[in-house]
């Protein structure tokens, strides 16, 4: 699937992508850099990750490093996109919740700190690099299961509060946003279910068809970018452009 052109950004517009190495943080660098119109992609991970396209300029940047925070924003300059596509769901020592009765306080304030504190941070000190005088977006990934409204199953404490939380941190950076920068676009978006590590656990309960790769969900993504508009600051849309219920 081919990624759009983001003809509603500024020809030559600069790209950022916080969580480059991760399997829809690097499908969100290649669909850029393949964008004609884009003029350069800055991928951050942990570790820096050696490109050989001279338009992808990769950093190395722990998300709750504030010095290394504040040093990334003084290199990148502005940009019009700021997408930050790092999360957590489970690990070898963490598992999404069946029961209250697995809640767990270290487990929950990793989930917490992995997909709440950490694109905080980011927002802290990367949001003043959108420009103030045309369209510029912020996106954070986010989860349907993060909707309090559509929660009809429950389970999964840690990881519904956390995308939860994250809509409504997203929701008020937007208002303050759009004070500064009356065009910019402060969205949550909801990937789908993609093939990576973090959802192979649960690829075989999802419905053929619904199961996205990486690739696949970079287009998707970027289309509900490139058509967002201020209007919908604020909100969290999913893959397929449809808004979720807080």
């Amino acid at each position: 699937m081919t990624a759009p052109s983001m003809t509603s950004l500024a020809p030559g517009y600069r790209a950022c992508v916080i969580g480059s190495s991760g399997g829809i943080g690097a499908a969100l660098v290649a669909a850029l850099v393949a964008d004609p119109r884009c003029g350069e992609v800055h991928a951050v991970s942990r570790r820096a990750q050696a490109d050989q396209d001279p338009r992808i300029i990769a950093h190395g940047c722990d998300p709750f490093d504030e010095a290394a925070l504040t040093a990334l924003a003084t290199t990148l300059g502005a940009v019009d996109l700021l997408i930050i596509a790092t999360g957590t769901l489970q690990t070898e020592s963490l598992r999404p919740e069946r029961s209250w009765r697995e809640l767990d306080a270290s487990a929950m304030a990793e989930v917490l700190r992995v997909n709440l504190i950490g694109p905080a941070l980011v927002a802290r000190h990367l949001l003043d690099l959108l420009p103030r005088d045309r369209k510029a977006v912020f996106a954070a990934l986010g989860a349907r299961v993060g909707s309090i409204g559509d929660n009809r199953l429950g389970g999964w404490h840690s990881y519904r509060a956390s995308k939860a939380g994250l809509v409504m941190l997203v929701k008020t950076l937007a208002i303050e946003l759009a004070r500064r920068a009356p065009h910019a676009v402060a969205l949550t978006l909801h990937p789908g279910t993609v093939a990576t590590p973090l959802s192979a656990p649960f690829g075989a309960n999802v419905s053929p068809g619904q199961l996205f790769s990486p690739e696949t969900c970079a287009a998707h993504l970027l289309r509900v970018i490139e058509s967002a508009s201020p209007a919908q600051t604020g909100c969290q849309l999913a893959w397929d452009g449809a808004e979720i219920i807080p």
